[in-house]
């Protein structure tokens, strides 16, 4: 087994260590989401978090690390008898992205189960999780039911597994910890709720710390049990600490004046219901025991609120994560109450955090600020000629407001990643049929089953009250559900989309499915053209934000190279279909349809678009263009596309998503949407 970085010897990420100690106080605080971008020791930290953690004593013999004080009496490995126990480390168990549902939560033999009516069962990570860590590195590229799974399992403390008729339910307690970067997409709000804390790290910029950083990860890599031993002291008083903390947490208390606090500062910040007053009284409680004090102080509840707090204030996945720490002061001071502190003597301790009294301020402030940079207030002035080749480079225009679409589905029926949008095959939704299973069996149907046992009775000598079951009986169950698209934006950027107006309106329209897309679990991509040349803004990604700050920040002016943006939209689908050829395209383009700069530059145009209608893939185009004369070119780049075309004022009246969903369900050759 390798020797783990230590906890102590990672540099500065004071809130990221304060939530994980605090966590290790008390796992009722329910878990930490660490954001941040790559490389800043976020899983590092985690996983030096589990050599700090005390010892547990399980039941000996225990699949299920059963406390040998007060055993589960629904244990499947039970009843256990009464002393026979053992201690060992706590675990830390890590769910790869890629886990099947039964590796998470366990498997039942179903087999045996008909056969002989006995419930064989597996147990799954969650089961080797119980009383320990569970930690899932990416866990914003987790399908949405394993999140499910797991989140459910850690709010009751247990898991189940039913299959057809047969139950099994073992305790399942653990400390959650999952580590994402926001830039490879978001979790959905309500998933984000179910993490009792976060916190968002990033990469020094200090020369001093940066150097630091570095030497330590030679000198582990040189020598990792070297490195650990000079940190051993450190890492000694950390966990004598945490098992300090531990005992004095029953024994704090949180007074009528802090629970004021924590209830103002909820409803100030209007954080949907109330687990969030829930998590900062645990977490407020956990800070005055870590510091050592039987009280919980105003200074507490502060440290508690940027924890615990910050990504239950989003709105919708463009607002960024944050507090406005001066409301947070406001609100504490009115509502503080005689009994929030008194001016204690005993100042806390910062400890290896940094403690409730040295926190630095949250890093995720840059984010708020840097929107007003993304978004840039329009100046006067008026539209660029049309098509001018020498119209310079515009400031990026304000987006409208985003408005509610109605549901895009590409047609047919699709067997790409588990969402929300478009009909497909997939492993969870409603039956539709029967097959012989692929590999291993994960959805029986137990009808097709029986069936197929059913003629064999006799001639395999069946005698009891049992089928006799063999392998080639089993069913896998055929469902239908829903998929996640890609949606790629193929938007002008030329001189003549450069008024203010107009282009804000199509911004504000492209905002609007990307909000959509978010919710319906898409990927989505942007390409934009101006100049003489197209570009990729944003390659396929799982991340709207990033396609949110893209679009906000998109400069205008220059030539039209309409073929250009359309060639390299059909490259990039090209790409991505080797790299997920299950998920289904829609491409979206945003133009007045002029095209300029080289040769017969409509004709190139038309024939770039042809490829896409030659491959069937779906689109709309959105017509922008203005003014008393209108030349049509939209609508007949949409003709060439094989897709329909959509002024800006349609566009106003009816969502984009619900034209593309009737024109594409009216198409030669294709199934109803649905």
């Amino acid at each position: 087994m390798s020797t783990p970085f230590p906890f102590t010897a990672v540099v500065g990420q004071d809130d990221l260590r304060l939530a994980l100690l605090l966590n290790a106080v008390s796992p009722a605080v329910g878990g930490v989401l660490v954001r941040g971008e790559k490389g800043t020791a976020k899983s590092t930290a985690v996983r030096a978090l589990s050599a700090l953690l005390p010892e547990v004593d399980v039941v000996s013999g225990c699949r299920f690390s059963c406390d040998p004080d007060s055993p589960d009496p629904g244990c499947p490995d039970g009843p256990h008898e009464p002393g026979a126990f053992a201690s060992r480390p706590a675990r830390m168990v890590e769910l790869p992205v890629g886990a099947s549902e039964d590796r998470l939560v366990g498997a039942l033999d179903i087999e045996r189960a008909l056969a002989e009516g006995v419930k064989a069962f597996e147990p799954g990570l969650l089961a080797d999780a119980h009383r320990g860590i569970l930690y899932v590195d990416e866990v914003n590229l987790l399908h949405d039911h394993l999140v499910d799974l797991l989140l459910d399992a850690a709010a009751m403390g247990a898991s189940y597994v039913e299959r057809e008729g047969v139950s099994v339910r073992h305790a399942a307690r653990f400390l959650l910890v999952g580590t994402m970067n926001p830039e490879e997409g978001e979790l959905r709000p309500q998933l984000l709720d179910r993490f009792g804390l976060t916190v968002e790290v990033a990469a020094s910029r200090e020369p001093d710390q940066r150097v630091e950083v570095v030497r330590r990860r030679l000198a582990y890599d040189d020598d990792p049990a070297g490195f650990a031993a000079r940190w051993a002291d450190e890492e000694a008083a950390v966990r004598a600490r945490i098992v300090a903390a531990r005992r004095l947490l029953p024994s704090v208390r949180l007074g009528d004046g802090a629970l004021r606090q924590i209830a103002a500062t909820c409803a100030a910040f209007e954080v949907d219901g109330m687990r969030a007053d829930i998590v900062m009284a645990r977490t407020a409680t956990a800070l005055a025991a870590w510091a050592g004090r039987t009280k919980v102080l105003a200074e507490d509840v502060r440290q508690a609120a940027l924890l615990a707090l910050p990504h239950r204030r989003r709105r919708n996945p463009f607002d960024a994560p944050g507090l406005d720490e001066d409301k947070l002061d406001e609100t504490l001071e009115e509502f503080g109450g005689p009994d929030e502190g008194d001016g204690d003597d005993d100042d806390p301790d910062p400890g290896p955090g940094g403690g409730p009294g040295g926190q630095p301020e949250p890093d995720d402030a840059p984010r708020g600020d840097g929107d007003a940079a993304a978004r840039p207030e329009a100046g006067e002035g008026g539209e660029p000629q049309a098509g001018a080749g020498g119209a310079g480079e515009q400031s990026p225009a304000r987006a409208a407001e985003p408005f509610r679409t109605k549901v895009l589905s590409v047609p047919g029926l699709g067997e790409g990643a588990a969402g929300r949008r478009s009909r497909a095959r997939t492993e969870h939704g409603r039956t539709i049929g029967a097959r012989r299973p692929r590999g291993a069996l994960t959805k029986l149907h137990l009808a097709a089953t029986v069936q197929a046992a059913a003629p064999h009775q006799r001639a395999r000598g069946r005698s009891g009250p049992g089928l006799v079951v063999r392998r080639d009986d089993l069913r896998q169950a055929m469902r239908e559900g829903r998929e996640g698209n890609l949606v790629l934006f193929v938007v002008d950027a030329s001189g003549s989309m450069a008024a203010r107006q107009r282009m804000g309106a199509v911004k504000g329209a492209v905002l609007s499915l990307l909000l959509d897309a978010y919710q319906r679990r898409d990927k989505v991509g942007l390409v934009t053209f101006r100049g003489a040349a197209a570009e990729v803004a944003l390659p396929p990604t799982s991340s709207v934000d990033a396609a949110a700050v893209r679009l906000e920040s998109l400069p205008t002016g220059g030539r039209t190279p309409l073929a250009a943006g359309l060639l390299k939209a059909y490259e990039v689908l090209r790409v991505e279909r080797l790299r997920d050829p299950a998920r289904r395209a829609l491409v979206v383009v945003v133009t007045d349809g002029r095209a300029t700069g080289g040769p017969e530059p409509v004709a190139l145009a038309g024939r770039a678009a042809r490829l896409f209608a030659a491959e069937g893939t779906a689109s709309v185009v959105v017509d922008c263009e203005s003014g008393p004369v209108r030349l049509g070119l939209a609508g007949r780049l949409a003709g060439e596309l094989g897709g329909t075309a959509v002024t800006l004022d349609e566009l106003r009246a009816e969502s984009i998503a619900g034209l593309v969903k009737d024109v594409q369900g009216s198409r030669p050759g294709s199934g109803r949407a649905a």
